[in-house]
């Protein structure tokens, strides 16, 4: 019997004939010389060429099933065995054939970015809370090494204990966007503070924000449309703080969006990564937007990661990480080594069973 619902037969179809059109177009002339057309639709026909071959797939399936079925009608008995034989087999064949169906229809070519922003800011708590946001610094440090990512501090403002008010630093690697995604949000962490003489629990909390690091031809920036001062940086001392008025704050106009990098000595290299930074954060609001506007419609909000949302505690004096999304808890010590795959890999597969689930 049939196994695949209608509607993902239908979803898949109407991909598939998108995937014809666009090959279709892609053969005119006046498409494949068009610099700006081109590369586009062809990068669209990639992105759709997976659904077509398992389409091609699932109409033989059809086909050989509607055979075997008439073959069921046959008088003679050995037939309608091979016939029940190959139903059976073919049964097989369509369970396997839904997961791959399944899996190409959530598939998001944008989760494969390689460069990202994080954004780690001290939320309540105080000093306590300064400090836990360069525990989980540190953390994402030994998770990008394990993985062979290049990490690279953006900006960052410290605590007079030494933590972070807020550090912003940069990840490029493999996959890193479809893995760190899952970290934007409220971290809570319960421990007895070192600053702490009676020995009391103190709760204190971070944000994190994760931005898929955009490319300039993705959000265009005109020079018009930013407000550029520059000042003298400021901090606890030191080579920190120049004579000259190296730091840079950048307000994107139209969005209000203020960006101020001074870690550098040079202007250029501040106003530089500024616009990173900026470039990200524009992004990441327009992509939200877009994200937003589809889960509206479809009534499902589907790995949003809204930086609101408490997303996970870790609890000191009980040694353990509690995900809150998952509902399950974690080794402390594993965490916050860095390991942190086992609570990534789970999201993901939380999350592709969500998506799933709203198709």
């Amino acid at each position: 019997m049939a196994i695949i619902i209608p509607a993902i037969v239908d979803k898949l179809r109407e991909r598939a004939a998108r995937y014809r059109e666009l090959t279709d177009e892609l053969s005119k002339p006046e498409v494949a010389s068009d610099p700006k057309v081109f590369p586009e639709l062809l990068k669209e026909r990639g992105q759709l060429e997976r659904s077509f071959e398992l389409t091609e797939r699932l109409e033989k399936l059809f086909s050989d099933r509607s055979s075997a079925q008439e073959m069921l009608e046959d008088e003679d008995p050995e037939m309608r065995s091979m016939a029940e034989e190959e139903l059976s087999e073919l049964d097989t064949a369509e369970t396997v054939l839904e997961r791959e169906i399944k899996s190409a229809l959530v598939e998001d070519p944008d989760l494969e970015r390689t460069r990202i922003i994080v954004e780690v800011r001290a939320g309540t708590g105080g000093d306590e809370a300064t400090l836990f946001a360069a525990d989980l610094f540190r953390m994402y440090v030994k998770f990008c090494e394990t993985k062979k990512w290049k990490v690279e501090v953006l900006e960052e403002t410290h605590s007079e204990v030494g933590g972070f008010k807020e550090i912003v630093f940069g990840v490029k690697g493999a996959s890193a966007w479809r893995l760190f995604r899952f970290e934007s949000g409220g971290h809570r962490v319960q421990r007895v503070p070192s600053t702490e003489t009676q020995g009391r629990i103190h709760t204190s909390a971070a944000t994190v924000a994760v931005l898929p690091e955009a490319e300039e031809v993705e959000i265009d920036i005109k020079d018009g449309d930013l407000r550029v001062d520059t000042m003298r940086s400021s901090g606890p001392g030191g080579q920190s703080v120049n004579k000259t008025s190296s730091a840079v704050r950048i307000t994107h106009l139209a969005t209000n969006t203020v960006v101020i990098c001074q870690d550098e000595k040079s202007q250029h290299k501040n106003r530089a990564k500024a616009l990173r930074i900026l470039r990200a954060r524009l992004f990441e609001a327009e992509s939200r937007a877009k994200h937003e506007a589809r889960a509206s419609a479809r009534k499902e909000q589907v790995g949003s990661g809204d930086r609101s949302e408490r997303i996970r505690t870790y609890n000191f004096p009980q040694n353990r990480v509690s995900d809150h999304r998952l509902g399950s808890n974690f080794a402390l010590e594993q965490v916050v080594a860095g390991r942190l795959d086992p609570i990534l890999d789970a999201l993901e597969e939380r999350d592709r069973d969500l998506r799933i689930q709203a198709l």
